[in-house]
């Protein structure tokens, strides 16, 4: 028995968007970029935003998100010399959690290629215990927040 069609995500579903492009070595065998790659994607597009609206200081900074769970869907291959366009949004923010949903889309192309969501649980170093979200980061978050 087949479960129900999922909607395609498109652009409108995110908030932010960062424009990554692929390289050479993303490709593996198979002619397109490989699983792993697009983890890398997810990493980028949510700690550029954290550094640049959230004042993350990932080297010196006594308060970090450490990953706890991730998943991604893929639906469309990403090839090199495709641009990706990362979209991210906040699908829910804890106290001391934040799940991060991302979207990354072909250049030129508003269909969803591949997405899934990066938790990130944010503990005070060294001692990695953990503590709330800053204001400064938790305000950045808040703007790309989604209700469910």
């Amino acid at each position: 028995m087949a479960g129900p069609e999922k909607r395609i995500e498109t652009r409108a579903d995110y908030k932010h968007f960062l424009r990554i492009p692929t390289r050479w070595f993303d490709n593996d065998v198979y002619q397109h970029v490989n699983n792993t790659v697009y983890y890398s994607f997810f990493d980028t597009v949510i700690n550029e935003y954290l550094i640049r609206e959230g004042g993350l200081d990932f080297e010196h900074g006594e308060i970090v998100g450490l990953a706890i769970e991730t998943h991604c869907e893929f639906k469309k291959s990403i090839k090199f010399p495709q641009a990706v366009d990362a979209g991210l949004r906040i699908g829910k923010l804890g106290n001391s959690s934040v799940r991060y949903e991302v979207g990354l889309f072909i250049e030129g192309d508003s269909e969803c290629a591949a997405s899934g969501h990066f938790v990130h649980v944010f503990v005070q170093r060294p001692e990695n215990r953990p503590t709330p979200i800053p204001a400064q980061m938790r305000e950045a978050m808040s703007r790309l927040l989604v209700a469910i």
